[in-house]
């Protein structure tokens, strides 16, 4: 599987943890690698207790960088990516662009043209001020 379908997995793991807060991620990982729709790789499960290990602190990052947006105004699967490539750029040595692009063209398949612009703001937002700090 390749690296950019791996992140499509997670993403689509984090999405489905966003209503089923009380499943556990060991438990939606199990689920998909049981599924004949989703192949579980170790890049899938690496990122996957990236996102959850970090989740406060993503999110507290997320909330701090949406400027005219509040956090209950983002859909499901902005909230899904956003924290996915949050993860990306602060926790992992995924270059901040690839994180990005890959972002913004999972929210282009799953979401709205003008959804995947506002995420490509926010994400270049947080990789700038993550590079002076």
């Amino acid at each position: 599987m390749k690296r950019h379908e791996a992140r499509e997995v997670a993403f689509i793991i984090i999405f489905e943890k966003g209503f089923q807060e009380l499943t556990s991620v060991e438990d939606l990982i199990a689920a998909a690698a049981e599924s004949e729709f989703f192949e579980v790789n170790t890049f899938v499960t690496n990122t996957l207790h990236m996102v959850y290990d970090h989740l406060d602190g993503i999110d507290q990052t997320i909330n701090d960088n949406l400027v005219g947006w509040s956090a209950k105004r983002i859909s499901r699967v902005a909230r899904a990516v956003l924290r996915l490539a949050v993860a990306e750029i602060l926790f992992s040595d995924v270059p901040d662009g690839v994180a990005i692009n890959e972002a913004v063209e999972i929210t282009k398949k799953y979401s709205a043209q003008d959804e995947a612009s506002y995420i490509n703001g926010v994400l270049g937002t947080i990789a700038r001020s993550k590079a002076t700090t």
